[in-house]
């Protein structure tokens, strides 16, 4: 799969699974109802945090990102849903991939 697919699947998870987390610690926190969803999202948001980085430096070394990019993309990775935000600004940035050649 190629590193920008990967970059922007994780991206999508990761913020996903913050949505997951977060309503997991209104469970716990607000409503002290249980804390099965910052049990379990905590986890899969803790695996797709690592996913993201991987995934991150992967895409900014295949596609040559500027090391502000890279960085931005990163940092990213801390506030919630945020990696959505910067997924949607970097792929609207992304130049147009080459057109494969005609096959006769």
């Amino acid at each position: 799969m190629p590193a920008f697919l990967v970059f922007r699947v994780t991206a999508i998870a990761e913020a996903f699974s913050w949505t997951g987390l977060l309503a997991g610690m209104y469970l716990k926190h607000v409503s002290h109802t249980t804390d099965a969803g910052v049990w379990l999202f905590g986890r899969i948001h803790g695996a797709l945090f690592v996913a993201y980085l991987a995934a991150t430096l992967w895409a900014a070394r295949a596609e040559r990102w500027s090391f502000w990019r890279t960085g931005f993309a990163l940092a990213a990775s801390i506030p919630p849903l945020t990696t959505l935000i910067f997924e949607r600004w970097v792929t609207k940035r992304r130049p147009a991939p080459e057109p494969a050649p005609a096959t006769v």
